[in-house]
């Protein structure tokens, strides 16, 4: 994966605690939660970047 981009993510505070207590069920940070859903989402649609 190389180098990664940061951006602001403005979420309502029940979306934000339904995350971070997701993350921590599964021990990874908020951050770390959005980019595994992200990354599943990506996949699931089939449109995943090739490496």
């Amino acid at each position: 994966m190389g180098d990664k981009k940061s951006f602001v993510l403005r979420l309502n505070p029940e979306t934000f605690a339904a995350i971070e207590k997701w993350a921590q069920d599964e021990f990874r940070s908020v951050n770390g939660q959005l980019e595994y859903i992200i990354s599943e989402a990506l996949k699931k649609a089939k449109r995943m970047p090739k490496s």
